[in-house]
């Protein structure tokens, strides 16, 4: 028994002297991505199976597919309006309702995973999603934070920034914003309807999630040039939606209960994730994938037009402005430690094993 069981079977023989019938929590929550997809969308799953095993069942969060209950796109309005109880999703789309949302979704050029979470438990950020997401009647859960994405899948090299203008691209959040400055066409839809809008050229070219989430969905057999690194999401952050009321509903205990699982959830999820990408990228390229980085010439592009959308954001919403000096704020304060604390990526490369 790993020692992650162990805590939630104390936990239980905790909880379990206090329980009663009137205890029992019985959610429905919709998910955002198929639960399918490792190391993108199983950390919800492995939330509501650990608190089943510490509450003997007594808690009992059980997961929907999209589009089973609500439409995929459809959990942020579900919970607020308390529809359901709870969902799990990722807070980039939300950007069109509440756009400082996005922030917490993905910040395009900002923090990488580890320090996403420095920041929401230790600089600020928990506070400020309860700003952000308390008017809406939601209580916010960070549940998932995972690595960065891969940053597009093409038919057709890319030879200049110029190649961009035009094309009709899938990408979401505050990345598909400024993929809009670039002048690219825009859309967002699900991740299970990608495959199919490719295969028939309604997109040219799209991001979705991490490679391995990728590669699974089988977008290698349909655009054979795969460009990273994911600039437009250093990490990845997902979260559980809970109505208010049914959160203040709950006893302190469960609410420490979920609210631990979460907390646990995000190590799950990023190391899942880490575990997972190296092996993907190998299998990708022996199917015949071209990895390809991004020069600096396209990264100094997509830099700028990523100044001129949160200089134009900031300007109309001043949650929005006050979450993302937050954020960049940590992260300047942070860079000293980062240039001084680890190693340079290439190290390897540039003095050798």
């Amino acid at each position: 028994m790993n020692k992650l069981m162990i805590t939630t079977a104390l936990a239980a023989s905790l909880v379990a002297g206090t329980a009663t019938a009137q205890d029992r929590i019985r959610w429905q929550v919709p998910m955002g991505f198929p639960s399918t997809l490792a190391g993108l969308a199983d950390a919800m799953p492995w939330v509501a199976d650990q608190l089943r095993a510490a509450t003997d069942g007594r808690i009992d969060l059980r997961v929907a597919e999209p589009g089973t209950v609500i439409p995929a796109f459809g959990i942020f309005e579900a919970v607020g309006d308390g529809s359901i109880d709870a969902g799990y999703a990722w807070m980039g789309y939300e950007l069109g309702t509440l756009p400082s949302a996005a922030l917490f979704g993905a910040l395009p050029f900002g923090l990488e995973s580890s320090e996403y979470l420095a920041w929401m438990y230790h600089h600020g950020g928990r506070d400020l999603m309860t700003k952000a997401y308390e008017p809406f009647n939601i209580h916010m859960i960070p549940c998932g934070t995972i690595s960065p994405e891969g940053a597009g899948w093409f038919r057709e090299e890319l030879e200049t920034v110029e190649d961009l203008d035009g094309l009709r691209f899938r990408a979401a959040g505050l990345g598909g914003e400024i993929m809009s400055e670039l002048g690219k066409s825009v859309t967002v839809i699900p991740g299970g309807e990608i495959y199919q809008a490719l295969e028939t050229g309604a997109i040219d070219a799209a991001e979705f999630s991490l490679p391995s989430a990728d590669m699974q969905l089988g977008f290698y057999q349909v655009a054979s040039y795969y460009y990273l690194p994911g600039w437009h999401q250093p990490s990845t952050n997902q979260a559980l939606y809970v109505n208010l009321d049914s959160w203040n509903g709950l006893s302190e205990i469960d609410q420490n209960l979920i609210e631990m699982a979460c907390m646990a959830a995000n190590s799950y999820a990023l190391s899942k994730a880490e575990a997972m990408q190296g092996p993907t990228l190998v299998e990708l390229e022996e199917k015949g994938v071209n990895l390809r980085n991004y020069s600096d010439d396209f990264i100094e592009a997509f830099r700028d037009a990523h100044h001129t959308v949160m200089e134009r954001r900031s300007a109309e919403d001043p949650l929005f402005a006050e979450i993302y000096q937050s954020m960049t704020e940590f992260q300047a304060t942070n860079r000293r430690w980062k240039e001084f604390g680890y190693l340079p990526r290439d190290w390897q490369t540039r003095i050798g094993e």
